[in-house]
């Protein structure tokens, strides 16, 4: 089959589309012929080599795929049946969704919702799953419309860009953090009521004024110090990323004087048992208009060229990988 494989020579990372093997399946595993496949910053830091996301070579990046089952050794699943993955260390240190096949454990694999398509599943990705994790972190929280406006940081990214898009379908007011002038539009588009530059989260107090009723923060370090500093009495802070570092220089003046909450968000050890849910919220609640302004879409072999597009900050929304045609 044709994957995208990393390999590492002389400390630096190679990548390469080349043909490859996938091996038997074992009890339990089902193998997927990949339709779709997507990049995100965590795929961009792997090919790259920029991140300690790969520790063992050669490994076939990609966080998440959908497509179909070619052949099963779990009952769960059939030939023939659309799947999702999304997470379980699959691209990290099990062969990935950058390939025309995976052979994965049927534990880690979704049904598709029928209200989606393998396309639009991609669109979602990792990315929009983990910002329904958030979305849902704000609302057990108690955070409601009507409380107030509610920040989305890295808003262009493919956390940001789809968070926003959930928040303004549930009703939420939302302010969106960018360093790129060039976002603006597509920020609005996406339905932002207020653009917010990055600049303003150069420097925090441990206390500022009130500004937002709930965030959902990708970048961490300073930026995510401001807005926990500047979170309401009784707010939520969601944190889902490190683009910006995983250093987090603040106090605890806002959790014991404002009772503000922060909530860590992981997509990739979800249980099983959650993630059928939070895939029929996301059917449900983005709107049609998401699948066609959120998305670029390029081949397997323009992977490489796009990670490091991301990682130089060229990137806005979401990124799909057509596996097949």
């Amino acid at each position: 089959m044709k994957a995208l494989v990393l390999e590492q020579l002389d400390n630096k990372t190679l990548a390469e589309v080349k043909e490859v093997a996938l091996p038997a399946l074992a009890e339990g595993d089902v193998r997927v012929d990949i339709d779709w496949s997507s990049l995100n910053y965590k795929d961009a830091l792997a090919i790259t080599g920029k991140g300690k996301i790969v520790r063992q070579f050669p490994m076939v990046p990609g966080i998440d795929f959908s497509g179909r089952v070619s052949e099963s050794r779990d009952p769960r699943f059939r030939a023939g049946q659309a799947v999702i993955l999304t997470g379980w260390g699959v691209g990290e240190n099990h062969w990935g969704g950058l390939a025309a096949q995976a052979c994965v454990k049927g534990d880690w694999l979704v049904p598709l919702p029928e209200s989606l398509t393998a396309r639009n599943a991609m669109i979602i990705g990792t990315a929009g799953f983990t910002a329904m994790l958030c979305v849902m972190a704000l609302q057990d929280a108690g955070i409601k419309p009507q409380d107030g406006t509610v920040l989305v940081t890295g808003a262009s990214g493919g956390v940001g860009s789809t968070a926003i898009v959930l928040l303004k379908a549930l009703g939420y007011t939302v302010a969106a953090v960018t360093g790129r002038e060039s976002t603006h539009d597509f920020l609005r588009q996406l339905g932002a009521d207020h653009i917010v530059p990055r600049s303003d989260f150069a420097e925090t107090r441990p206390l500022e004024k009130q500004l937002w009723a709930g965030a959902i923060d990708t970048v961490g370090s300073n930026v995510l110090a401001k807005v926990l500093a500047q979170t309401n009495y009784g707010g939520c802070v969601a944190a889902c990323g490190l683009a910006g570092g995983f250093d987090l220089p603040t106090t605890v003046m806002p959790f014991i004087l404002r009772n503000v909450r922060l909530q860590g968000v992981d997509s990739v050890m979800m249980p099983t048992a959650h993630r059928g849910a939070v895939w029929e919220n996301l059917a449900r609640i983005l709107p049609e208009s998401y699948y066609q302004q959120a998305a670029t879409e390029i081949a397997l072999e323009q992977a490489p060229a796009t990670a490091a597009d991301f990682l130089n900050n060229k990137i806005q929304g979401r990124t799909l990988v057509k596996i097949h045609g």
